[in-house]
């Protein structure tokens, strides 16, 4: 059974959405996938071809742009985006406004227990590896490996995510 509050989301009619999945205020949908008991907080959109795995975490004012797969038990911060577009453009060498044959789609794939902490940002073509750990603020532009913990701008690679039940990541990075 999904929360749906009508009068403050847009849910499109294409949008699949798995048992259980809890929905907030002021979420828009289109033509996505979210999986079994999932949660996707207030101010977040999902775009069109996004497909959201089971028993994940979307917190509020996350922008998840088409192209992009999130696999199950993955946690999305605060103010997250993702970016699927290397080049992007208002309007064609011509003048003429962009449709969907000019530009090439960069798929972003996050791998399952990932998680990426608030206000990073996910370039387009780029894999997290499952159970990888992306620090707050992190601009993201190459693959992070497998159980990596990424930081910085440009995100690097510090060293080993810490364990799930880790209460100090800071120790780990140091």
């Amino acid at each position: 059974m999904s929360a749906f509050h009508a009068d403050y989301q847009m849910i499109a009619g294409d949008v699949v959405l798995g048992d259980a999945v809890r929905l907030s205020s002021f979420v828009n949908l289109y033509g996505c996938s979210i999986g079994d008991g999932t949660t996707i907080g207030a101010f977040v959109e999902i775009q069109r071809g996004v497909v959201v795995g089971a028993r994940c975490k979307i917190s509020s004012h996350a922008f998840i742009c088409e192209g992009v797969t999130i696999e199950d038990e993955c946690f999305v911060g605060h103010g997250v985006v993702f970016i699927n577009d290397a080049t992007p453009r208002a309007t064609t060498p011509e003048g003429e406004p962009q449709g969907t044959d000019d530009w090439t789609l960069m798929p972003t794939r996050i791998g399952r227990g990932a998680s990426i902490g608030s206000g990073a940002t996910i370039l387009g073509g780029v894999t997290i590896g499952a159970g990888a750990l992306v620090g707050a603020g992190a601009v993201v532009t190459k693959d992070v490996p497998a159980g990596m913990l990424a930081v910085g701008v440009p995100a690097r690679i510090v060293g080993q995510a810490p364990d799930r039940d880790h209460d100090d990541p800071q120790t780990d990075a140091d």
